[in-house]
């Protein structure tokens, strides 16, 4: 079975990529880059993950970020954190050690404004480029081809890469300077926060009161109250199915980023800090590796 969905890919002239991290995100986008007739070179820390990768979708394996990206005239990036990010990029092995002139290192991991800003400053002073371009859409918009991308960095590079990251991408937007991507993905994750929190009090409440709740997520959809969370993730909430790739403990990650750049602007974020308290909660339940609809599981 494909760990991608079939799309149908614009024509673009054919490039020399590397992929590093091949998690629950990065194996279906690098995936879709090798299905549109791109040449892809990954790296991921376990061996096991990119031989099945290259099982399924040619291409080459390497074994550090600096083997992979030998060549490549760009190079995606999707791991866990800013130490993940660190550890992949800088150093004897990391990928700005073995990157072309020229080249442009684009990161997909959710990290903070800080080490984006870090990282780009770090690639320009070796005539390299870097662009944060953190991800919404979970695993099914990474296996659909369907992502929704928020860049910072310079427009040339940006104009650069968007017809290759189409492949995985519905939207691929520069959003400003360096940074400005980490922080329009905070702004994202802020909203989501309130919408499950919401969606798991309405839930709650309507097993409650007795009602049919499938029937009664299908009538207030239909309304003001729709969100991609109700369509998605409702009706699975009530049948008590967490399963679907972006775990609690990356929002918690996540959330924690968005406080702490809260701290350092001044924004003031009531109710991101308390759902990000619940999740907390889940966490304490052993739910650390379900899906963020599970912040039901505490109202229940």
């Amino acid at each position: 079975m494909s760990s991608i969905h079939h799309r149908e890919y614009a024509a673009t002239a054919s490039r020399k990529v590397a992929f590093l991290g091949l998690g629950v995100m990065g194996f279906p986008m690098a995936g879709h880059l090798a299905k549109a007739g791109h040449q892809v070179t990954v790296y991921n820390r376990s061996p096991a993950k990119r031989q099945a990768w290259v099982a399924e979708f040619g291409g080459a394996e390497a074994a550090t970020p600096r083997e992979a990206v030998q060549g490549a005239e760009m190079v995606f990036c999707c791991v866990g954190n800013d130490d993940d990010l660190r550890s992949v990029v800088l150093g004897e092995h990391g990928a700005l050690a073995g990157m072309q002139a020229g080249a442009i290192f684009v990161d997909h991991t959710t990290a903070s404004a800080e080490v984006a800003r870090e990282l780009y400053a770090t690639a320009q002073a070796q005539g390299l480029h870097f662009i944060d371009a953190p991800v919404s859409g979970g695993q099914a918009g990474a296996q659909n081809g369907q992502l929704t991308v928020m860049c910072g960095g310079d427009q040339t590079q940006f104009d650069a890469v968007a017809p290759v990251a189409a492949c995985f991408a519905r939207a691929f937007t520069l959003m400003g300077e360096s940074g400005a991507g980490q922080l329009t993905k905070m702004i994202n994750q802020i909203c989501i926060a309130g919408v499950v929190q919401g969606l798991s009090e309405a839930v709650a409440f309507g097993e409650k009161a007795g009602l049919d709740v499938h029937k009664a997520l299908d009538v207030v959809s239909k309304g003001a109250a729709q969100s991609w969370q109700m369509e998605n993730r409702g009706k699975t909430m009530v049948e008590g199915k967490f399963d679907f790739g972006f775990a609690v403990d990356w929002m918690r990650k996540d959330l924690g980023l968005v406080l702490d750049e809260a701290k350092r602007n001044g924004a003031r974020l009531p109710l991101t800090a308390l759902v990000d308290q619940f999740y907390a909660d889940v966490q304490a339940m052993g739910g650390g590796r379900n899906d963020t609809s599970s912040l039901i599981r505490r109202l229940r």
